[in-house]
């Protein structure tokens, strides 16, 4: 016969059980987003996801996590449509977005969702050099001559390599008796000086800053801000350029993940935040330019004021600057020789 004794140490077992079990529980019931990004917002997301945390636990009472997926643009809404189960995706060109419309992952009137065309922050295309800009690189014509290396991401996989390539083309039109030809023909030699196409952003900048590749790196304003922060010894100099391109950085929820998640209350919260004065400051610090006028004048002197064009001026639209520039046998591989 068991003794009280026993009894109550069973007892007690069971309840210590249960509690954990509570606690597993209440664990579980924690909701979780996964935002998938593209290479260069990791310093961003990692400050601005715990400001939003905290907001809508002070809004909701309710705990919150949120888990980050970070590469090449198009890879990144290649795993998507794949079966990643991202419950947002942000990115830095309509362009990946509107893949995941064809799946039925997204409707098609998506970027009408958001403020801005889904747009809370942009950017634009600028470029580093080595300490005291040895190679006297001022402007893109520079990057055509032959002792000048630039380092470009791949623009079949990488908005910031398909940025910088629009970038230049744009710039050969705007100069005197620009046209197709002469665009086609500058951003062909500027890609026969490009040692090495990295899949990202991420992976363009190791591969100039870390492994010492190169003369100019290519990259987002705000890429260029950290790398020149994280690689203080080395004394990498920024230099902007005349002109550049207006990189458009939309966000969307995805409809059928979070549907599926019952995330689709929180999905919308979580981008809607991106918009509110607290996340523009952040961008702002973060070398973004904040869509908010407010913020952007209490940080317009940190962001060098030069006429950027947008995809749409120069190309029409992203689906038509795909479809002739980087689709399976566009301009793109027409002019690129592979090392």
């Amino acid at each position: 016969m068991p003794t009280a004794l026993s009894i109550s140490r069973s007892l007690h077992r069971i309840a210590i059980a249960g509690l954990l079990v509570t606690s597993v529980a209440l664990t579980a019931s924690a909701a979780e987003l996964l935002n998938a990004s593209y290479d260069v917002t990791r310093e961003f997301y990692k400050e601005f996801n715990p400001a939003f945390i905290a907001h809508w636990k002070a809004k909701t009472g309710e705990d919150v996590s949120v888990k980050q997926s970070h590469g090449g643009s198009s890879k990144q809404v290649r795993s998507v449509i794949d079966g990643l189960q991202a419950d947002v995706v942000t990115m830095n060109q309509a362009l990946d977005i509107d893949q995941l419309v064809k799946p039925g992952l997204i409707p098609v009137d998506w970027a009408k969702r958001l403020p801005n065309d889904s747009v809370p922050y942009t950017s634009t295309i600028f470029f580093i050099v080595r300490k005291g800009n040895p190679k006297n690189v001022k402007d893109w014509s520079d990057l055509l001559r032959d002792d000048v290396k630039s380092i470009i991401p791949n623009p079949k996989t990488s908005g910031n390599g398909r940025y910088s390539y629009l970038a230049g083309w744009g710039y050969a039109l705007r100069q005197p008796g620009g046209n197709e030809a002469s665009a086609r023909e500058f951003v062909k030699k500027l890609f026969a000086n490009v040692p090495v196409l990295d899949a990202g952003g991420r992976g363009a900048t190791t591969s100039f800053a870390k492994n010492g590749i190169g003369d100019v790196l290519l990259t987002f304003e705000n890429e260029v801000s950290l790398t020149i922060r994280e690689f203080a010894d080395e004394g990498f100099e920024l230099v902007v350029p005349t002109t550049s391109i207006l990189a458009e950085n939309p966000v969307v929820w995805v409809d059928k993940v979070v549907k599926k998640k019952k995330t689709e209350a929180l999905a919308k919260a979580y981008l809607e935040y991106l918009y509110t004065p607290e996340a523009q400051e952040i961008a702002a610090k973060q070398n973004f330019r904040p869509g908010d006028p407010s913020v952007f004048a209490k940080y317009s002197s940190q962001f060098p004021n030069i006429p950027l064009f947008r995809v749409a001026d120069v190309f029409g639209s992203w689906t038509k600057a795909q479809q002739v520039h980087f689709a399976d046998g566009g301009v793109f591989d027409q002019i690129y020789e592979k090392r």
